[in-house]
């Protein structure tokens, strides 16, 4: 989120910090910590994954926890495996 907002990719309606602290107030959301394990799995994605480092970590986490990952990417939405 952060990187975006510097891009001026994204705008939020607050300086990130703020929104991070709004985000992570809801109930059921949780931040996970980028484990050695999540890093592996990012250059261990089969093939056909693109090259965005971000997108890796973002993907791998998600199927390390086995959890479904909610994004409107369409690079990370065209990968299928």
């Amino acid at each position: 989120m952060a990187k975006l907002v510097e891009y001026s990719r994204l705008t939020l309606p607050c300086p990130v910090p703020e929104w991070f602290e709004q985000a992570l107030s809801y109930p059921g959301i949780q931040l996970l910590d980028l484990t050695p394990q999540i890093a592996y799995e990012s250059t261990r994605l089969p093939e056909g994954f693109h090259r965005d480092p971000a997108d890796q970590i973002v993907v791998a986490t998600a199927r390390i926890q086995g959890i479904s990952l909610l994004t409107l990417d369409a690079k990370i939405l065209s990968y299928r495996t």
